[in-house]
């Protein structure tokens, strides 16, 4: 086999069957046809090395073989990757949340360990980006190969840009800071505005926690806790498996609600419904993981367990003032736990109904 047909397999290779051969008859021609005028030009036969070195000026085989290829020419092309890219950025802002959440109990459960917990919030964050960067890539890339354009692509309005800070690390920890330059500059809720930031940033984080529950993304540091040196294994209790599915649906229902409210931002009665039944479903939800009372065990490496759990009793503003002051063992922690989990379900029930009440105002008024 020469060299030029060498050159034209690998081209031949990345090409499409039903064009393959009219391509490469083709490049064929074009190679004959170079080397002719070289030797003509020096008088001679080419040597190998001259042969090589036209057709490296020709392309590399897979180069050659992408100019005839159909469809895009990269994963995320010029026009999606900024869309891409705002993405990727506010995706991991929430990764470095939640990390910073796990963080936060590894802490008080043993600051002995502050310096493993801090690698393990790391490596989690890493490892979880990384994850949702090829998702995002892969996303883009449907997109692309398929030329999908959705609406909210195209038939963008300028009041409509207030969810782009989202991605924006400044903007963040300047509204944490609460500095007046945040408030100027990016508001979650601007006056007059459509609240576009609201329903991307829901939108992302709950995407993250489906792909979370359904075990796409992984969180390690979020199943173990430092108990004074030993390390003690978090584990779910019961109610998590049998609310698994109606907890996902729930979490996928509220994506498209969020999505449509982005497509179609002045649907307000209609977007009021759909987030009211949201709201009807999320207290239902917690209510049943309130009854359930127990939530979670954690296991020392001597057998030892205790119990996540509460009730209404555990639902006290003393413990919550004294919550920093419990003991670091195994016993203590699951009792700081308990009152954490059974104060963030009083929370969200009290915003859910709120947002019930929100909803029926926004039916009314429109």
């Amino acid at each position: 086999m020469d060299m030029i047909d060498r050159y034209l397999n690998a081209v031949a290779a990345q090409l499409p069957q039903d064009e393959r051969a009219d391509i490469v008859a083709e490049l064929r021609d074009l190679i004959l046809s170079r080397f002719e005028a070289k030797e003509e030009e020096l008088g001679r036969p080419l040597t190998e090395d001259e042969q090589e070195a036209i057709l490296r000026e020709i392309g590399h085989p897979l180069v050659v073989a992408a100019r005839y290829r159909k469809g895009p020419d990269s994963l995320v092309g010029p026009e999606l990757f900024p869309y891409w890219l705002f993405g990727v950025k506010a995706g991991l802002l929430v990764l470095l949340a939640v990390q910073a959440i796990g963080l936060f109990i590894h802490l008080i459960s043993g600051p002995e360990d502050s310096g493993r917990a801090i690698a393990q919030a790391f490596h989690g964050f890493f490892g979880s980006g990384l994850t949702l960067i090829g998702a995002a890539t892969l996303a883009a890339a449907i997109f692309e190969h398929y030329d999908i354009r959705p609406k909210w692509l195209t038939q963008w309005r300028v009041k409509d840009l207030s969810a782009f800070g989202l991605s924006d690390p400044a903007a963040w920890g300047a509204s944490v800071a609460g500095a007046q330059t945040a408030r100027r500059t990016w508001r979650l809720r601007p006056a007059k505005a459509w609240p576009g930031a609201e329903y991307a940033f829901s939108f992302i984080v709950l995407g993250m926690f489906s792909l979370w529950w359904v075990g796409l993304l992984h969180f390690p540091g979020l199943t173990h806790v430092r108990l004074l040196g030993a390390e003690a294994t978090v584990t779910p209790a019961p109610i998590w498996s049998i609310l698994f599915a109606p907890i996902l649906i729930y979490a996928l229902i509220q994506m498209s609600v969020d999505l449509n409210s982005l497509v179609r931002p002045h649907a307000v009665r209609l977007r009021a419904v759909a987030r009211l039944g949201i709201a009807v479903g999320g207290l239902w939800l917690t209510w049943a993981i309130y009854q359930a009372g127990h939530w979670f065990t954690l296991t020392g490496r001597d057998g030892e367990t205790a119990r996540v759990a509460g009730n209404g009793i555990t639902l006290d503003v003393e413990a919550l003032r004294t919550l920093g002051d419990g003991a670091r063992d195994l016993v203590g922690v699951a009792d700081t736990l308990s009152v954490v989990m059974v104060w963030a379900l009083a929370i969200s029930a009290i915003s859910l109904v709120f947002s019930v009440f929100a909803n029926l105002w926004r039916m009314a008024r429109g």
